[in-house]
């Protein structure tokens, strides 16, 4: 199946009746169709700092493909600019990933995000609800009931509700996509290569970084 087909087919829309802050940014394609501009944009939720947001699935071989790229990119940006992921969930069943991903955030251990991928991909393993997580997550020396104490609070469940409304407002309909400064999407369905995609995004920020000064 290529690229573009698999995110024509990985569209859902996220649960019915969430309570949104923000309303939806419409989308306006480029005649290029490399990135979409978001209209109106959106705010940063890192105050006085340019925000790019990736959104991601771990269950997403597209994501596992980029992510070395991404972090490649995150590096090289200046120090008024922050990338942050954004694990998404298309649907219910997705939901324990993403509390994986801000429970190890909240924990510092954020060293473990690459081998969740390879977990996944490479190894094939099935960590895609809250047991098998745990489990997983044990294995990689992490005391379980610390872990579990994390996975389940309130603050893990506030930061999947934002995550969700975030989704939601760019009209985040596949993975792996970077938002540029709440005004740009740009994704592999539109660039047809990762790195296209990082290119572009690129490009994106050169711009916005440039209408600041």
């Amino acid at each position: 199946m290529s690229l573009k087909r698999f995110f024509f087919h990985f569209i859902a829309v996220a649960a019915a009746g969430m309570s949104l802050m923000l309303a939806p940014a419409a989308q306006a394609q480029t005649a290029g169709h490399e990135y979409v501009t978001l209209n109106p944009a959106q705010p940063s939720d890192t105050p006085n700092k340019i925000e790019i947001l990736e959104f991601f699935a771990y269950s997403c071989p597209h994501c596992a493909a980029m992510q070395p790229m991404v972090e490649k990119f995150a590096k090289t940006l200046p120090p008024n600019v922050v990338l942050h992921q954004v694990p998404v969930a298309f649907n219910a069943s997705m939901t324990d990933l993403q509390k994986l991903y801000y429970s190890l955030a909240a924990m510092g251990r954020l060293d473990l995000n690459d081998q969740v991928f390879d977990a996944i991909h490479k190894e094939h393993k099935s960590i895609f609800q809250a047991k098998a997580i745990a489990d997983w997550v044990v294995s990689k020396g992490i005391d379980r009931a610390k872990f579990e104490a994390v996975y389940n609070s309130f603050g893990i469940n506030a930061k999947i509700q934002r995550a969700d409304e975030l989704t939601k407002t760019y009209k985040i309909e596949g993975t792996p996509s970077l938002a540029i400064n709440g005004q740009y999407v740009v994704s592999p369905s539109m660039t047809n290569s990762y790195q296209g995609t990082i290119d572009v995004a690129q490009k994106l920020l050169d711009k916005v970084l440039k209408d600041k000064k």
